[in-house]
């Protein structure tokens, strides 16, 4: 597969070396996975030109671009891409740079830090920096780190922008703010309520909105909100308090909350990566419906999943009671089959929202990811 990508990529000459020039710098400033790189595209870059110039452009669109010099990855993580991009350099036979070993001597002396930062590049040509634990799991919470639901939630936002425009968001879940920032950069909404319930996560949350100009003294136009939100107590004047036209909620299917607590988009509700924690679905089920039967103007709840444990998923969806499957024909989503849930459930119904999104972030796409739009029943 990569090889078939890199003979179309290189049809095209200089063109196709910009390309996976700017695939390296997406992967590099996001801290994906090495293997993701498109390394083969630069082995034959190296092979067709007989210089080693592309590594010199490649290390400034990488370790010595502005970006990464105002929000470095990890030492460590940039220790780990310039050893491997040395010894694909060597193994290729090309003469060795001295820009390329200088940034290694740099981030071999600099110590070792339980953050870094992922920045995320935006069509519209801004970016999402955002400050992250290293490791997945930091401080009892998995939520100081942005996961696949997000990513993918994000990039649906930006290809619907008419969801947000002028209108009131709550997002459950928040974690370390991608979508929020993203949604309220390319999407205009009149508002946006970040929310969690982890000190620790709402504290570089709010640090992340701080670094992308977003804090609640922001010079935009949209009105910004930061919320700790404990989804065990929210009762009927806190729903009505928060007043969102849409909610939606990202990354919270993956995480284990030691305090149960829901982020929330005021105008569409974004759930990505919630419902993985049997304990989690009865408290999240609970919620919406509140939100969903609040009797005000009709709420539009979306919801992203990484579908990590089909049989947890499948109780979430259980426990909402009606279930309405759509599909796309011809552009057109239509019904296909209506189900009632069990005995004492939610009333609420789902549709699942298939589609292509543009792929606007590097990153894997081998789990199921499934984004649901909630309704209540009738």
């Amino acid at each position: 597969m990569e090889c078939a990508k890199a003979n179309e990529w290189f049809s095209s000459g200089t063109q196709d070396r910009a390309t996976f020039l700017k695939q390296f710098q997406s992967c590099f400033l996001a801290t994906n996975r090495l293997v993701s790189f498109p390394w083969t595209n630069l082995e034959m870059e190296l092979e067709r030109s007989e210089s080693s110039d592309v590594i010199l452009e490649l290390l400034q669109q990488t370790c010595l671009h502005s970006l990464c010099r105002k929000f470095p990855p990890s030492p460590r993580y940039r220790k780990s891409f310039l050893s491997e991009l040395i010894r694909r350099v060597e193994a290729a036979g090309c003469e060795p740079m001295d820009e390329l070993y200088d940034a290694l001597a740099e981030v071999v002396a600099a110590p070792e830090v339980a953050e870094g930062y992922r920045t995320y590049l935006l069509p519209c040509g801004n970016s999402v920096s955002l400050s992250e634990s290293v490791a997945l799991i930091s401080e009892g919470t998995t939520g100081l780190v942005t996961w696949e639901a997000a990513l993918y939630l994000t990039e649906w936002a930006l290809d619907h922008p008419q969801t947000f425009t002028g209108r009131r968001v709550l997002e459950l879940g928040s974690g370390m703010g991608l979508t929020g920032i993203a949604v309220c950069r390319s999407c205009a909404p009149s508002s946006y309520v970040f929310s969690d319930c982890h000190p620790s996560v709402l504290r570089r949350l709010r640090d992340n909105l701080n670094l992308n100009g977003l804090d609640e003294a922001n010079a935009t136009r949209v009105e910004i909100a930061v919320e700790e939100l404990d989804w065990t107590d929210v009762n009927e004047e806190r729903v009505r308090d928060i007043g969102a036209d849409v909610i939606v909620a990202a990354g919270l299917m993956s995480r284990r909350l030691s305090t149960l607590a829901f982020q929330s988009h005021l105008v569409a509700l974004r759930v990505a990566d919630v419902v993985y924690d049997p304990e989690v679905v009865a408290v999240l089920v609970q919620l919406l419906s509140k939100f969903l039967h609040r009797g005000a103007a009709p709420l539009e709840v979306l919801i992203c999943s990484t579908v990590r444990n089909p049989q947890t998923y499948a109780d979430f969806k259980r426990k909402l009671g009606r279930r309405t499957t759509h599909l796309l024909v011809h552009g057109v989503l239509e019904v296909v089959s209506d189900n009632i849930g069990l005995a004492g459930d939610a009333g609420i119904g789902h549709r699942v929202m298939r589609g292509v999104v543009n792929h606007v972030f590097e990153y894997s796409r081998e789990c199921e990811i499934e984004l649901v739009q909630l309704f209540v029943c009738q």
